[in-house]
């Protein structure tokens, strides 16, 4: 095996997220095996990259896997699939999952991996494309503390905020709380410049006096600025937010906790997706509370009270 200064990798998802991410392993100088169920990205294609024909091969090639797909069902799939990651190890390498699945269904892929006799970290992401790109990720990390250290500095070529949370699943169950975190704080800003400018207050100039006090934060500097200036290209995808909220209410109602005001958040996204907004970034569920309140945050000329 390759020493693990320069070990052999593998990634498999090269979507939004997943292409900067494997690229900044590839600029690294790390032999990269690579598979997605698309084209090859032109990033990814003019790199040196090393195109495999399946899950099972990268599997073959690499010591430490890679994974980043859209939810459970496709991290299942690529794993235990019949050319699947499972089906190409051999003992002593790594499984890293870096997508935002159930935490529940990760403890199991866990200890399938594991009795193969390989270890398994779950290693969601927060930060968005922007991050993956200027590789600034913040990685909420679970599993066991030795596979942690062996694979840290290839996070470090990923991102900058990398924390070991605890065994496999409380990566992902960090992620659902991030992802709670920033659907609240979505809406509250979402609410807070509509009714701003329902006021006839200039959006932009309260978002910039708030910014100053207790209410900043990054949702409040960057979607609140997609809010007014009606930039809604992705980002992060309403469809994907929700996915996310539903692992948080699913799991939610497994462990009798209530959720009520992720549940809102939730109805806001199913709004939008209604108006053909599953593509929009997440910041957009502003418009959903402009269709209750039949004004738009951009409106120029606000109306006063």
């Amino acid at each position: 095996m390759t020493s693990i200064e320069s070990p052999s990798l593998g990634f498999i998802g090269l979507g939004t997220m997943g292409a900067p991410m494997a690229g900044h392993l590839i600029a690294a100088g790390y032999r990269v095996h690579v598979h997605t169920r698309s084209q090859l990205p032109a990033s990814v294609a003019a790199s040196a990259a090393i195109a495999c024909s399946s899950p099972q091969q990268v599997a073959q090639q690499a010591e430490v896997i890679f994974t980043m797909l859209p939810d459970t069902p496709d991290v299942q799939a690529v794993l235990f699939g019949d050319t699947g990651v499972a089906a190409g190890l051999t003992a002593g390498k790594v499984v890293v999952d870096m997508s935002s699945i159930s935490p529940i269904h990760t403890k199991d892929f866990a200890a399938r991996i594991q009795a193969l006799g390989c270890d398994y970290l779950d290693a969601p992401v927060s930060g968005g494309e922007v991050g993956a790109k200027n590789a600034a990720l913040s990685i909420m990390v679970g599993g066991p503390e030795a596979a942690f250290a062996r694979v840290l500095p290839l996070f470090e070529r990923m991102g900058k905020n990398i924390s070991l949370v605890g065994a496999n699943g409380d990566g992902q169950t960090a992620k659902v709380a991030n992802q709670i975190i920033v659907a609240l704080n979505i809406e509250a800003v979402a609410e807070a410049l509509l009714f701003a400018a329902k006021a006839g207050a200039d959006p932009e100039r309260v978002r910039r006096a708030l910014m100053g006090g207790f209410a900043a934060s990054r949702v409040l500097e960057v979607h609140g600025e997609r809010m007014i200036k009606r930039s809604f290209n992705p980002g992060f995808r309403i469809e994907l937010h929700q996915k996310d909220l539903n692992l948080a209410l699913s799991s939610a109602r497994a462990l009798g906790v209530s959720l009520p005001h992720t549940a809102s958040a939730q109805e806001l996204f199913n709004s939008c997706v209604a108006q053909g907004g599953k593509a929009w970034d997440h910041s957009a569920m502003v418009r959903a509370l402009e269709r209750l309140a039949s004004f738009d945050v951009g409106t120029a000329g606000a109306a006063s009270l």
